[in-house]
């Protein structure tokens, strides 16, 4: 048996955790000494205790270790053990970094430089916007984009990393053989493809509720800060954010509406000491990153001159912004006749710089 697999059987048992694997790896010198103690020797270490050492051995030899292996070449997955030197360096440091990481696609040495965006699940169009936006641009200074995969917030986080056609890392709070939530599931295939989803939770586990606040902390220590998109008071983004000043991470939150539900919490956190993050920049800056930001101004710049804008069209272009705008309202500021406002915009929709909402409103992508 290889010490990976010790690992993986430790992993699974309930109630051991890093910080038990930990000292009982210190306390034997070698995981073959852990899986040859008995309770008695195993009881003499004082995190764990004669209660919890009587249970270990026999926990150990109830795994059932080919199961696990065989999902694990089921669905493509590596397993990196926090004694591997390709374990990620910002997890590594944190109280209790997992023990074991299963890694469906790949992590890079320049993961080193990852951001965290989380947000609410029931976000609004505008948190929806930002967080993609966020991603696209972070993603696109090089920078790892990191989330849960949940519905809402993470999920847009995600998929603007991939707009950008860079690294993203998506956590779960389940096994990788139950991608959660359900429809996320082609997010998840596109994300190990240019990144990695990945878990510390045995292949088989479940989506339970218990598990997602022990993901949280994946999240931030993978992280060198946590963005905060839109979260009500008593969000489970608020716990990610809570891990990230735990393990030293900075703290960045999105302002949103006073009378929004799912702002109070982001608005809080801004008040209790967060850095205000209204736009990409004041993330970089904060995290002496800021050098990489004229690129993307170069970038931007050269996408609406690379995309063939007429006069007409980069004017309309200009006067929109993320909050929606009224037809007869772009009508008025341009100076631009109904009919031809609809055909401008229906170009700029086409060129993917205009999303058209309810109500005949306009937004800018």
């Amino acid at each position: 048996m290889t010490d990976v697999e010790r690992l993986i059987i430790l992993n699974i048992v309930e109630d051991i955790g890093s910080i038990r694997t930990q000292s009982l790896l210190k306390h034997f010198g070698s995981l073959e000494k852990v899986f040859k103690a008995d309770e008695t020797e195993i009881g003499q270490i004082k995190e764990i205790g004669q209660i919890r050492a009587a249970k270990i051995p026999q926990e150990i030899k109830k795994i059932n270790l080919n199961k696990e292996l065989d999902l694990i070449k089921k669905h493509s997955v590596k397993v990196i053990t926090f004694l591997d030197k390709d374990y990620p360096e910002n997890l590594k440091n944190i109280y209790d970094p997992p023990v074991v990481l299963y890694v469906k696609g790949s992590i890079l040495p320049e993961d080193k430089l990852a951001v965290a965006i989380v947000g609410s699940r029931l976000a609004s169009f505008y948190g929806l916007q930002t967080a993609e936006k966020l991603g696209f641009e972070l993603a696109s200074h090089g920078i790892t984009v990191v989330s849960g995969l949940a519905r809402g917030i993470d999920s847009s986080s995600h998929k603007g990393a991939l707009k950008a056609k860079k690294r993203t890392i998506a956590v779960l709070g389940s096994g990788l053989a139950h991608i959660y939530p359900e429809e996320h599931k082609d997010l998840a295939e596109r994300i190990s493809e240019s990144g990695a989803v990945i878990s510390e939770f045995p292949m088989n586990t479940i989506p339970d509720k218990w598990n997602f606040p022990r993901r949280n902390r994946i999240i931030s220590g993978l992280s060198l800060g946590v963005v905060c998109v839109e979260a009500a008071e008593k969000s489970g983004a608020l716990i990610t954010c809570d891990c990230a000043l735990e393990q030293g991470r900075e703290v960045f939150a999105v302002p949103g509406k006073v009378d929004s539900m799912t702002s109070k919490g982001t608005n809080k956190l801004i008040k209790q000491g967060a850095k205000l993050a209204q736009g990409v920049e004041d993330i970089l800056e904060e995290l002496n990153l800021s050098d990489s930001v004229s690129r993307q101004d170069g970038d931007s710049r050269s996408r609406i001159e690379g995309s063939a804008l007429d006069k007409e069209e980069s004017l309309v272009y200009t006067l929109l912004s993320s909050d929606p705008k009224y037809i007869d309202d772009i009508c008025r500021e341009s100076g631009i006749g109904l009919n031809r406002i609809a055909k401008i915009l229906l170009n700029l929709e086409i060129k993917k710089f205009v999303k058209q909402l309810p109500g005949k409103n306009f937004v800018k992508i």
